[in-house]
């Protein structure tokens, strides 16, 4: 509060009120992040589990927030001495806390923590002052001290006394020293630069070594603590006779810097001390006198050269300079002092560290770019240059790294991800300080994308063509389609249907919705359906489903199912018959057996073959034509009435086959013949169905030919008038006409009628004055007729 209203009133002095805004979000700013610092403190020494806060309290965050959130807390280092219990959201400490062990050369001790929260990422500063408690005496560095001075020390000499240590601070820690009684010393107590409280020992009366050669004094260093702590060494003074002089260093202060890591044996400072007296007196040794036991371990003092020499490991991260004092005693115990500061400078000997606080092991590949994938700091003990880092990402891959704060870095995506093109990425971070010789570390973090459906199943082929011949079993599989799916998991498991077409009929074939194999329902039946097209629907496991479509085209193949049909003549025309004059040369056309076969192909491909006759040389049959003609002239030896039965087959495997009747009279004239084929004739019984359908068939279709007879001739007749020229009429194609074959347009019908006839019978008869080839003479009573064109001349020349 009061800071907003120091700010507001500058604002309001400064006449501004943009500065105010300013100012007043500045102060906001100022405050949130004050407010996002945690601090707590706790004694040491407490027990495991111990209680340090309710972090959920203090945040005002929900306690389902923090599961929710994966809340939990990390801790600068290797070490993770809390932990957050995310069903209570208390912060526990997981072991007993020592501060001389955490903080052994710091006044105060801090853990520093966070707390780090996800959906959406946020990152909150604690900290845990470990509060001292008295758990150290004060103890000094050897239980027995010995002084030698001289009897002839002069009162107010003062002498110097190895120092108390203790680990504990503050009020806890060494805060005076008593001695006990005696007539000839006391204590002076005093603090020096380093904040470091020193004793030393002042001489009050006048020392006679033939009265008391040796004095015992008791000395006790006592802390602060409630209750106090205290620790006691004996002092041993032997009085000595005279010595002139005493030693003298060549400086109070010797300042001297290393480098850390320095080897063994290594020389750091030579301390010298003159003594100008002869003999033992002169004589000078040396040894570290108040100097704590670190000091001790890592430096060695020659007491005869004074070459203090490196021991131990100096680590400049543990402590960056030492202090040490240096007693010089000549062979008489009188003594001087020096101090030694040892400066440790730093050495780029430690690489960074990586420490990985948040990982998101897996990310969707929908994922936007700028997505956090991870959270990690960097840490280099070393300091300036040498613990200064950078980082950097090896590789060109789809991720950068953006700075946070307090040495932390955000692993992001930069880029659109594609699992079907990259499942995994192995990302190697590289750490590196700016020392002169520079030191890096790697750390390795391995990221799945996981699958989203975003492809659809792609069909092998966009048509499927297969084969299926006819008269198949039900149930036939024919086939399969395939369709594969980038995707992986669910969302790329196929399943296949019939996409559904409204108005279609029932379909014909069904898919296994698994493994896409094909099958026909029932028989099919090329004479009903040749081909047929279906489409085919593949869609994936994901939600929402993707899918797409194929055309599934079956082609039914023919079979030979189907025997020749005999068109003419027809199967009921027992009763008529053929005529052929006795005149009729070879060659002569008498009919033709017409026939289709519903198949295609070489099983439509139809032959004509004679199976049977009453004179076999006297016809013949077109084997591709079904034309019957005479094979040679007509003889009066000849039968009057022959029969022909012709065997019409197609090519299929195997082959169907038919067979046409035909009854052939050979006459010398019309009217005899006609006579004669309706006294052959059967009557016909008037009390049959089926004689009644025939009569009543016969006279409808008699009735249309001669209508259409009659018209012929009106147009026959018509014409020849308009052009002066005789032409033969011609007939219309019938009804029986086919692609098979028919008889030629250039032959000619005239209907005759039979008087006195019972059943009003027609026939298609030759003309009753037929041409005939040149250089053949008429038969008996028959005379050329003189409009035969030179075609219809030539017509008995005719071959199959």
């Amino acid at each position: 509060g009061w800071l907003f209203r120091r700010v507001m009133a500058y604002g309001r002095q400064s006449g501004d009120s943009k500065r105010q805004v300013i100012l007043f979000i500045l102060c906001i700013c100022m405050c949130q992040s004050r407010a996002e610092i945690l601090r707590y403190s706790l004694p040491e020494e407490m027990e495991r589990d111990s209680f340090v806060a309710n972090i959920a309290k203090d945040l005002g965050v929900p306690l389902s927030q923090l599961a929710a959130r994966k809340a939990r807390v990390v801790s600068e280092g290797n070490e993770q001495p809390f932990r957050l219990n995310q069903n209570t959201g208390v912060l526990i400490a997981k072991e007993s806390l020592d501060r001389e062990e955490i903080c052994p050369q710091s006044d105060t001790c801090t853990l520093i923590f966070k707390i780090f929260f996800e959906n959406p990422l946020q990152l909150i500063r604690g900290e845990v002052e470990i509060r001292d408690v008295n758990d150290n005496s004060p103890v000094f560095p050897e239980k027995e001290m010995v002084l030698k001075i001289l009897e002839t020390a002069s009162p107010g000499s003062r002498f110097p006394l190895e120092s108390a240590q203790d680990k504990d601070v503050g009020i806890n820690g060494l805060q005076n020293y008593s001695l006990g009684p005696n007539p000839h010393f006391s204590l002076a107590t005093g603090t020096g630069k380093d904040g470091v409280k020193y004793v030393e020992l002042i001489l009050q009366r006048q020392l006679d070594r033939e009265e008391q050669g040796e004095i015992n004094l008791l000395l006790t260093a006592t802390d602060g603590g409630s209750p106090p702590r205290s620790g006691t060494a004996q002092i041993r003074i032997v009085v000595l006779d005279a010595n002139d002089n005493t030693p003298v260093f060549d400086r109070e202060v010797y300042e001297v810097r290393l480098a850390e890591n320095s080897p063994p044996e290594h020389l750091v400072v030579r301390v010298t001390a003159a003594d100008p007296d002869e003999g033992s007196n002169g004589e000078v040794h040396y040894a570290f006198t108040q100097t704590s036991e670190r000091s001790r371990q890592l430096f060695q003092l020659n007491p005869a050269t004074g070459e203090i020499r490196v021991t131990g490991n100096v680590d400049f991260e543990e402590a960056k300079n030492h202090k040490m004092v240096v007693k010089a005693t000549d062979g008489s115990g009188l003594s001087a002092h020096c101090k030694v500061q040892v400066e440790v400078l730093d050495v780029n000997d430690n690489a960074p560290e990586i420490a990985l606080t948040s990982l998101t092991a897996s990310i969707p590949e929908d994922a936007p770019p700028r997505t956090v994938v991870a959270l990690f700091s960097v840490r280099d003990r070393d300091s300036g240059d040498n613990g200064r880092t950078e980082c950097l990402i090896d590789g060109d891959l789809p991720f950068s790294l953006t700075p946070t704060f307090d040495n932390y870095y955000e692993l992001r995506t930069n880029a659109a991800l594609d699992r079907e093109r990259m499942a995994e990425y192995n990302i190697t971070i590289t750490a590196m300080d700016w020392g002169t010789t520079r030191l890096s570390s790697q750390e390795s973090i391995f990221v799945q994308i996981s699958d989203v459906n975003d492809n659809s199943p792609e069909f092998t082929q966009e048509v499927y063509t297969m084969l299926v011949t006819e008269n198949n079993s039900p149930m036939l599989r024919i086939g399969s389609i395939n369709a594969m799916d980038a995707d992986a998991g669910k969302n790329a498991r196929v399943n296949y249907a019939l996409a559904r077409q409204e108005g279609k009929e029932q379909p014909k074939v069904s898919v296994n919705a698994e493994n896409g194999d094909i099958y026909i329902l029932r028989p099919l039946d090329y004479e009903k359906v040749r081909a047929f097209e279906v489409a085919v629907r593949a869609a994936d496991g994901g939600s929402p489903p993707l899918s797409t479509q194929a055309v599934l085209r079956i082609v039914v193949q023919d079979e030979n199912d189907n025997a020749p049909v005999v068109l003419h003549p027809p199967s009921d025309s027992s009763t008529a018959a053929e005529l052929v004059p006795r005149w009729a040369p070879s060659g002569y056309l008498v009919a033709k057996v017409v026939a289709v076969d519903a198949d295609m192909g070489q099983n439509a491909w139809l032959s004509y073959e004679l199976a049977k006759a009453t004179e076999p040389g006297l016809f013949r049959v077109g084997l591709h034509s079904g034309e019957v003609r005479t094979a040679r002239a007509v003889t009066e030896r000849d039968a009057p009435r022959q029969r022909l039965v012709v065997l019409v087959r197609d090519r299929g495997q195997p082959p169907r086959s038919a067979t046409a009747t035909l009854t052939i009279a050979l006459v010398d004239g019309f009217s005899e013949a006609h006579l004669r084929v309706s006294e052959e004739a059967p009557a016909a019984d008037p009390d049959g169905p089926l004689t009644l359908y025939l009569i009543v068939s016969l006279a409808c279709v008699s009735a249309l030919f001669l209508a259409t007879a009659v018209a012929a001739v009106v147009v026959k007749l018509w014409r020849a008038r308009q052009s002066q020229t005789e032409t033969l009429p011609t007939f219309p194609p019938t009804a029986t006409e086919s692609n098979v074959g028919s008889l030629p347009r250039s032959y000619v019908y005239d209907v005759c009628f039979a008087a006195g006839t019972v059943n009003s019978e027609f026939r298609f008869l030759r003309p009753l004055f037929p041409c005939f080839p040149a250089g053949l003479p008429p038969g008996p009573g028959e005379q050329r007729s003189s409009v035969c064109s030179q075609d219809e001349a030539n017509l008995g020349d005719e071959g199959d």
